[in-house]
């Protein structure tokens, strides 16, 4: 079990900073995720925790022990990659048990927690086949597998499932998590799929540009996301944002005019806003309903159907793109003429500077 302490960790490339300023714990046990776009900095955030990159700046701490003179084997850490790096003339016992084998581990020992992991990760049937006899999910169960037997202190894991197909890495989400609850250790997570962040680790730290956007369960950052980059990162689809401006303010109700001309009421932000100011309005497809006297009239581009539900993909009248979500069955086609009505109990709003004003109203789903 392991509690990793990253304080003011920075990594540069030459004069180019890439990782700027970093505080974070992760507890003993967490499974917790590191998520943004590609170029943000998160992997290089986990190559600096198992050591194979050196920090520019800072501490990184494992069970509150300084690590950055700890080489990456005995910092008692077990990485997974994107890539499985199996040997192919190896069996999936000795691909496992090579690490074991390297250490000196005798060769009872090393069978023992080959068969035990198999047992966990469900491969005992597996354990004689070669690489290229398995399928791209037994594949990356053996290259988990090699990092179990080791018992490390935390996995730390990048991208592992990008190489698979979809329906893979939905089952592969549902064995990790089994896995962790399992293991009972700590797991960090890469990922740029916001979906394998949200549906895996008790937190996540949303990254961009080398800086934490924000940090906070799956939930908090869904309901309360404190930038305009997580509103528009976290969510699938991600939230609609509608440039809107203030027409008149009070202590009970903030009033938004459309650029139709339409008005909103909502309640008013923590921050005090005056008539005039242009500000951004947030809201996520289910808090879009199709309504035949709606504030937003526009035309439909694209229909999706996902079985129970549907998204209407719109332009409005100005240009700007809407998503709502519908039931399965409603009767819309693309082409149609429509109108939408948002819920203004579950609006968000941003300042010119993308931070967001306060939650508009107690009990808002986000």
């Amino acid at each position: 079990m392991a509690t990793i302490e990253l304080k003011n960790v920075r990594k540069r490339f030459g004069a180019h900073e890439v990782v700027h300023g970093i505080d974070l714990v992760i507890a003993d046990r967490e499974f917790m995720a590191f998520v943004g776009p590609s170029g943000c900095g998160k992997s290089t955030l986990l190559r600096m925790i198992a050591g194979l990159e050196e920090v520019s700046e800072g501490e990184v701490l494992i069970d509150g022990l300084p690590a950055q003179n700890v080489p990456p084997s005995k910092r008692g850490l077990a990485m997974v990659f994107q890539s499985y790096a199996l040997y192919p003339h190896m069996t999936v016992a000795e691909n496992m048990s090579f690490s074991l084998r390297l250490a000196g581990v005798p060769r009872e020992e090393r069978d023992q927690k080959v068969r035990s992991v198999a047992r966990i990760l469900e491969m005992e049937p597996l354990l004689d086949r070669k690489p290229r006899q398995l399928s791209g999910g037994q594949l990356q169960r053996v290259a988990i597998g090699r990092a179990m037997v080791r018992q490390p202190k935390a996995f730390l894991l990048d991208e592992p499932l990008s190489n698979l197909d979809a329906a893979l890495q939905a089952q592969m989400r549902l064995e990790l998590v089994r896995l962790h609850r399992e293991l009972n250790t700590t797991m960090v997570y890469v990922t740029h799929d916001q979906l394998e962040a949200m549906t895996m680790a008790d937190r996540i730290v949303v990254l961009n540009d080398g800086r934490v956007e924000q940090m906070g369960s799956p939930l908090e950052l869904y309901q309360n996301p404190a930038t305009l980059f997580v509103a528009g990162f976290i969510g699938t689809p991600k939230m609609n944002f509608l440039d809107v401006e203030v027409k008149a303010a009070s202590a009970e109700s903030l009033t938004l005019a459309f650029s139709n001309g339409a008005s909103l009421s909502v309640l008013p932000p923590a921050e005090r806003l005056t008539a005039g100011e242009r500000v951004k309005l947030g809201v996520r497809p289910e808090h879009v309903a199709l309504e035949q006297d709606g504030e937003l009239p526009g035309e439909i581009d694209v229909l999706e159907h996902l079985g129970p539900r549907a998204y209407l993909h719109a332009r409005l009248a100005d240009g700007t793109r809407l998503v709502a979500q519908a039931p399965g069955d409603t009767p819309v086609r693309a082409g149609d003429r429509v109108a939408f009505r948002i819920h203004p109990e579950a609006a968000h709003l941003f300042d010119g500077s993308g931070r967001a004003l306060g939650r508009s109203g107690p009990g808002a789903g986000g």
